[in-house]
């Protein structure tokens, strides 16, 4: 496959302000490191590589069905953990999808159309919702380089697509999903009582 795009994600924050690895939460029922897994693969990316830190051998027997690398350095923010990512995938990989394990409302859809913009030409694509730039995020193997020597810190992706927004096309996904980060137990409770109203189970 040597044209294919992998997916990544991130996974290994230790999600202080919500107590413990956002990875290992759960939503319907669901852990979200298995939810993002799952929304690579069904958004169409092969393979998929999660990167894990915080409680890493927890979160990786929950991977089934990726590839899994530790960064050693997870705890300097989310750039050694995008930075690990990319170095560990396959060289047959011309593009990679950039997913973060604690935005549960984006969806498949959301992947499948940075993937189409790819295949039309785009070096990187941004789901954006509303007019906003916002994640997944899809980057050609022609940026990584410049990738990986801008994500420092808790900067990821952001600074090299700033630097070089006219490589950069903004995919409409406000009617597939939303980039909701879980960051905070209110969060989670919204999340949740927004999961119930749609599954009509009562609140």
């Amino acid at each position: 496959m040597t044209d294919s795009v992998a997916g990544l994600l991130l996974a290994a924050g230790a999600g202080r302000r919500l107590g413990g690895p956002k990875a290992l939460l759960e939503v319907d029922g669901e852990p979200l490191v298995r939810r993002g897994i799952r929304l690579l693969h069904d958004g169409g990316c092969a393979p998929v590589v999660v990167v894990v830190g915080a409680s890493a051998e927890r979160v990786r027997a929950l991977c089934g069905g990726a590839d899994v690398v530790e960064a050693p350095d997870w705890d300097t923010g989310m750039g050694a953990s995008l930075r690990t990512g990319l170095a560990a995938l396959p060289g047959a990989v011309r593009a990679v999808v950039v997913a973060l394990v604690d935005q549960p409302l984006v969806t498949a859809a959301a992947v499948a159309r940075l993937r189409a913009a790819h295949a039309d030409g785009a070096v990187a694509a941004v789901a954006a919702y509303g007019g906003r730039p916002r994640n997944p995020v899809l980057l050609d193997r022609a940026a990584w380089d410049g990738v990986r020597t801008s994500a420092v810190g808790d900067e990821g992706a952001r600074g090299w697509l700033r630097a070089h927004s006219e490589l950069v096309v903004q995919v409409d996904c406000t009617d597939v999903g939303a980039p909701d980060d879980l960051d905070t137990p209110d969060d989670l409770a919204a999340l949740t009582a927004l999961t119930a109203r749609r599954s009509g189970a009562p609140r």
